[in-house]
C-alpha cells in the first residue's frame, strides 16, 4: 500500500506577480513547442496527454490573466505538425484546427459562460450542443466534387496534410460516391479513422507472428497502417471511419450540428451512434458521467468528449481563437496511473542549448501501454522545488533507483506525480544537475536569468552555436516537416553528415550534390545509388520555399510557425523582411515598431530577432543559404472583401457586437488586426470610450471609422 499524502501544487495563477507570471510563460512556452512537435511532427511523444493538457491549461491561464504575454508563436497558436514527406502534400481549403480542453466541470461551465458573454445572451437563453465522444484516431479530410470522392488527406499541420487518397478507399466505411439529395458540388468530409481494440490485438498477433512491427495502441496502428504506400497494406487491415465534422462546402444541406450529423448518415457514413444533443450544461455533464462508464466496454478508444454548440450560424459567429473554434471543446478523461523504478536520467541538449533531463524507467505498462522514458522538466523539478505540470509533495526529490508513481492519459509516454519515500534505496543520493555541457568542448551550463534579474527555471550550455549538439538541432529542424521538409535528410542522416565535416550549415546541404563526386555517399553502406539519387532529388525539390517555412527553419528563438507565418505575411517578401530584420538588429526606432505593430508580435519576438541579426555569425549563414535557395513571397489573401490585406485597429466600446467578434469576422475577411496603431495601419475602428489610439491614428493620418462605417464597409 502506498501512504496518501497531500500534494504541493503550484501557485494560483492569480496569486502570481507579473514577473514571476512572465518567468513561468516562457518557460511553459519552451516546453509546449518541443512536445507539440515530438507528438504532432516525429510521432515520438515523451509525456503523457494527462502532462500536456496540465502544461496548456495552465499556460492559457496564464495567458489570459497577462494577455499581454501572447505572441504569434506561442504554444496558444498552434495546431498539429507539418506532413511527414511520404506522400504528396495536399493543401487544406479550410484548415482543420483542434480543439480547446477542459478539465473539470467547472472548466465547462467556464466555456459556456464564455458563449453567452461573446453572444451577448441572457442566462434564460438556451444553447444546444451536439455532444459525442472524442474517438483517439487519426483526423482526415475527405473532398467530394459531384458527390464522387476525389481526395482524402490527413490533418499534418492544419493547413497542409498528405494525400492518402488510395489508401482510403479501401476503407468500407467510407463511400467512394455519396447518396442522398442535397449534395453540394464540392462537399469535405472529416472524421476519424480508428482500429477498434479487437482487430488491435489481432494486428499485432499476426504482425508478432511475422516478425514485424508490434503497434503500442490501437492511434498508432491505424495512423500505421493509413500511411502505407501500397494499399493492399491498408486494406488487410481493418480500419474504420466516424464522420462529425466538414470543411469546404459549396452548399450547406443543413443548419445545425445534429442536422449534419444525420445528413452525413444520409449520404452513407457511419456516424457515432452515442452522439447526442444537449440542452443544457447539465445535459453535456450528464452526458460526460455517462460516456465516462462506458469507455471501458467500448471497443475503440476515446479520451474525452466533444461539446459544440448546434446552430451553425452561432458557429459561424463565434468563431476562433487561433488554433481553436470558440464553439466547442473537449471534456477530457482522468489520467491512468502505475509503479515503476527510474533506473537512470539522461541529459537531453536542445536546439537553443536548453537541457531537458529524461528519466529512463523500468518498464512498465500503464494503461496498456509500456512506457519507459518521462520527461523530467529541469534542475528545480528534479529537486522537488517546482517546475512544470503536476507537482511533487513537498520537499520530495527524484533520485535514481527510486521507485516512482507514474501517470499517462491516452497512447504517449508519461510523467512523475509521486516519488515513494519508503521504497528509497539506502544508497539513493540527490542528483547533481551538469554544470558542464556533455558536448566534447564541455562549457559551461547556466541558469536562464528572468526579465527582473532573478534566476529561472532552465538551463543553457553557454556554447551556443559552437557547441555541436546546437548545431546539430539547428540543422535538424532546418531539415524537419514544418522547414524545409527535405525527405531522406532525417535526424540520423543530419548526425551522419555533421560528424564527418560534409555538413556543417543549412547551405552545406544544398551544394551536397557538386561535393559528391568526392564524397560518393553511394559507397557508404546503407545508401547507395538510388537512395543517393533519391536524397539529392529531394533536396533540389526544396530550392523553392515559401517565406513562412524559410524564416521558421532559421531557428530562430521565439519564432515558431505561427509567428514565422505571421512575419511573412506582415512584410510579403524576404527581401522586406530581412532589410526590417537587420535595421531592427541596428536598434532602428521606427523598424523596431513597424514590427511591434504586427498582430501579436511583441519585445520577446523582436529582441530574439535582433539578437540572431546581431551575430556576424548568424547573418553568414543566412547569406550563403540564401544564394542556395529561392525564397518564395507570401501569399496574398484569397478574400476578395473591401478590407483583405488591410491592417485594422479596434479600439473603445463595440455595441453591436463583441470586441473579440469584430476581429474574428475581419480575419475571416483577410484583413489583419493589430493592437496598435502605426503608419501601416489602414483603418481604426473606434467605440465610445477610445482612447489613446484615436492620437496615434491622427498622428499618422490613418482613416478612422465608426462601428457602423465599419459593418457599411464590410457590407453587413
Amino acid at each position: 500500500m502506498i501512504a496518501k499524502s497531500k500534494t504541493k501544487s503550484p501557485p494560483d495563477v492569480d496569486t502570481l506577480t507579473k514577473a514571476r507570471a512572465r518567468v513561468e510563460h516562457k518557460r511553459l512556452a519552451l516546453e509546449l513547442e518541443g512536445h507539440d512537435r515530438r507528438y504532432y511532427q516525429e510521432d515520438a511523444p515523451k509525456i503523457s496527454d494527462a502532462e500536456y493538457d496540465a502544461l496548456r491549461k495552465r499556460f492559457s491561464a496564464i495567458e489570459a490573466r497577462f494577455p499581454e504575454f501572447v505572441t504569434s508563436d506561442s504554444p496558444s497558436q498552434k495546431v498539429g505538425a507539418a506532413p511527414s514527406g511520404r506522400f504528396r502534400k495536399v493543401r487544406h481549403a479550410v484548415p482543420m484546427l483542434s480543439l480547446d480542453n477542459a478539465f473539470a466541470e467547472a472548466d465547462v461551465l467556464d466555456f459556456v459562460g464564455r458563449i453567452r458573454r461573446f453572444l451577448k445572451l441572457g442566462e434564460d437563453d438556451q444553447i444546444d450542443f451536439s455532444a459525442e465522444p472524442k474517438i483517439d484516431g487519426l483526423s482526415m479530410s475527405l473532398r467530394y466534387e459531384a458527390g464522387e470522392l476525389v481526395t482524402a488527406a490527413t490533418r499534418g499541420d492544419g493547413a497542409e496534410g498528405e494525400d492518402v487518397t488510395a489508401n482510403i478507399r479501401t476503407l468500407e466505411d467510407v463511400p467512394k460516391k455519396l447518396g442522398g439529395r442535397n449534395v453540394p458540388e464540392i462537399c469535405e468530409v472529416r472524421g476519424e479513422v480508428y482500429m477498434t481494440k479487437r482487430a488491435f490485438l489481432a494486428l499485432n498477433e499476426r504482425q508478432k507472428a511475422a516478425g514485424d512491427t508490434v503497434f503500442a495502441n490501437p492511434r498508432n496502428s491505424a495512423a500505421g497502417s493509413l500511411r502505407q504506400k501500397d494499399p493492399s497494406i491498408t486494406a488487410s487491415r481493418p480500419l474504420g471511419f466516424f464522420a462529425y465534422a466538414w470543411g469546404q462546402m459549396s452548399g450547406m444541406p443543413e443548419d445545425t450540428q445534429s442536422g449534419m450529423i444525420g445528413w452525413f448518415e444520409r449520404c452513407g457514413f457511419k456516424t457515432n451512434p452515442l452522439t447526442r444533443l444537449c440542452h443544457s450544461v447539465e445535459q453535456l455533464i450528464a452526458f460526460h458521467r455517462s460516456i465516462e462508464e462506458q469507455r471501458s466496454h467500448l471497443d475503440y478508444d476515446i479520451d474525452g468528449v466533444v461539446y459544440k454548440v448546434d446552430r451553425l450560424d452561432w458557429q459561424e459567429r463565434l468563431g476562433f481563437v487561433s488554433r481553436t473554434p470558440r464553439w466547442a471543446i473537449a471534456h477530457k478523461f482522468p489520467a491512468e496511473r502505475a509503479m515503476t523504478v527510474l533506473r537512470d536520467i539522461e541529459i537531453q541538449v536542445g536546439r537553443t542549448g536548453s537541457f531537458t533531463p529524461v528519466g529512463k524507467l523500468e518498464p512498465v505498462s500503464v494503461g496498456g501501454v509500456i512506457v519507459q522514458n518521462v520527461t523530467l522538466h529541469n534542475e528545480d523539478y528534479i529537486r522537488g522545488i517546482g517546475g512544470d505540470g503536476e507537482q511533487l509533495r513537498e520537499g520530495r526529490d527524484i533520485r535514481i533507483g527510486d521507485t516512482v508513481i507514474v501517470q499517462r492519459a491516452g497512447d504517449v509516454i508519461p510523467q512523475v506525480v509521486d516519488v515513494v519515500a519508503d521504497k528509497r534505496p539506502k544508497d539513493a543520493r540527490p542528483y547533481h544537475f551538469p554544470k558542464k555541457c556533455p558536448c566534447p568542448l564541455h562549457t559551461d551550463v547556466v541558469r536562464e536569468e528572468t526579465a527582473t534579474g532573478e534566476e529561472g527555471a532552465r538551463a543553457r550550455c553557454t556554447g551556443e552555436f559552437a557547441c555541436p549538439y546546437q548545431k546539430i538541432e539547428h540543422l535538424k529542424l532546418f531539415a524537419a516537416r514544418r522547414a524545409f521538409d527535405i525527405d531522406g535528410l532525417g535526424e540520423k542522416q543530419i548526425e551522419f553528415f555533421f560528424e564527418q565535416g560534409w555538413v556543417k550549415e543549412p547551405a552545406d546541404i544544398f551544394t551536397l550534390e557538386a561535393r559528391n563526386a568526392k564524397l560518393k555517399l553511394e559507397e557508404i553502406e546503407g545508401y547507395g545509388a538510388t537512395s543517393v539519387r533519391n536524397l539529392f532529388e529531394a533536396i533540389r525539390r526544396r530550392r523553392e520555399i515559401s517565406l513562412e517555412r524559410f524564416i521558421y527553419a532559421l531557428g530562430i528563438r521565439q519564432v515558431g510557425e505561427t509567428t514565422a507565418l505571421a512575419l511573412a505575411r506582415g512584410y510579403g517578401s524576404w527581401t522586406a523582411f530581412h532589410d526590417a530584420c537587420l535595421k531592427v538588429a541596428s536598434g532602428d526606432e521606427e523598424a523596431i515598431a513597424e514590427m511591434d505593430a504586427l498582430d501579436q508580435i511583441g519585445e520577446t519576438v523582436i529582441a530574439a530577432i535582433a539578437a540572431y541579426f546581431g551575430e556576424s555569425h548568424n547573418r553568414g549563414i543566412v547569406e550563403r543559404l540564401t544564394k542556395e535557395v529561392t525564397i518564395l513571397d507570401a501569399e496574398k489573401p484569397k478574400s476578395n472583401s473591401a478590407v483583405a490585406g488591410k491592417t485594422v485597429v479596434f479600439t473603445g466600446a463595440l455595441e453591436k457586437m463583441t470586441r473579440d467578434e469584430a476581429k474574428a469576422k475581419a480575419e475571416r475577411l483577410g484583413a489583419k488586426v493589430s493592437g496598435s496603431v502605426s503608419k501601416k495601419t489602414d483603418y481604426v475602428v473606434a467605440g465610445p470610450g477610445a482612447g489613446s489610439k484615436l492620437a496615434e491614428a491622427k498622428k499618422h493620418e490613418v482613416a478612422v471609422l465608426t462601428e457602423d462605417e465599419w459593418l457599411k464597409m464590410i457590407g453587413e
